[in-house]
């Protein structure tokens, strides 16, 4: 029963998106902004391409460069640095329409658990950002069949892997702070102000030598993802990535459970 409710509320959610003019928007804009930052990556001015060109040509002796795996720390990194932008639009709506709409009591009250509904509501939008970069892997596709030598699938699988977890981990942070409000715009200024201190907090903790210095940069969301992306696999970053996940599922569920003794 748990199982057939989440998916229910999973495949409203994810169709949802699929009616709002907000979310073709969004969608529009990461495309456009991705594609053109793919480009200018590979083959602007400053490209790889170019500057490998360029270095073959005044004769400058260097070690070999493998492009490809260059172009996925750099696409991935402003990839990752997009997101913080672009989900919080995504999260701001998933409870926040519902408190706006009068229906935050029903979800309180309904005999389906609300870690059932936030995990359908999270699944939901995860399926539909995966939607977003499936043109990002159809263009990776192109590059990485012109490589010589092929790379490695290992790396571009760990670096989607990354980008799917970093992206849960903002969407479910952004799912709860959704819950506390009625207003979207101010769901995803905090949810964007929350993001940008998560992902730049090492920087603090590099600044502060003692053991509150050292937890600040291990927490940060950019280490854990850029790992990834370079492809070391440390289950250290994977543990991070999901207890984000996991503490925005949990502090969603307890968000909504106050409503039934406020109410």
């Amino acid at each position: 029963m748990i199982i057939t409710n989440a998916i229910a509320i999973f495949k409203k959610e994810f169709k949802s998106y699929f009616y709002s003019p907000l979310a073709y928007i969004v969608s529009g804009v990461f495309w456009l902004i991705s594609g053109i930052l793919l480009l200018e990556i590979l083959l602007g001015e400053q490209g790889i391409i170019q500057q490998v060109s360029l270095s073959e040509q005044l004769g400058v002796p260097t070690a070999p460069i493998d492009v490809t795996y260059i172009f996925i720390n750099s696409f991935f990194g402003v990839i990752g640095t997009l997101c913080l932008f672009i989900l919080p639009i995504l999260s701001m709506g998933l409870y926040s329409e519902e408190r706006k709409r009068g229906t935050m009591e029903l979800l309180a009250t309904s005999p389906i658990s609300n870690w059932v509904v936030a995990l359908g509501k999270l699944l939901g939008v995860i399926a539909f950002f995966s939607v977003m970069i499936m043109p990002l892997v159809f263009y990776e596709i192109i590059i990485f069949n012109a490589s010589d030598p092929p790379i490695s699938l290992i790396v571009p699988l760990l670096a989607h892997l990354g980008l799917i977890l970093l992206a849960s981990a903002i969407l479910s942070l952004g799912m709860f702070i959704s819950s506390l409000t009625d207003s979207t715009i101010v769901s995803a200024i905090l949810t964007f102000a929350l993001i940008i201190f998560l992902w730049i907090v090492d920087l603090l903790g590099n600044n502060i030598d003692n053991i509150f210095g050292t937890i600040l940069q291990k927490i940060s969301l950019l280490e854990g993802y850029n790992n990834l992306v370079q492809g070391v696999l440390d289950t250290r970053d994977l543990v991070l990535l999901f207890t984000y996940i996991f503490m925005g599922l949990f502090f969603t569920a307890q968000s909504i459970e106050t409503l039934r003794y406020t109410k």
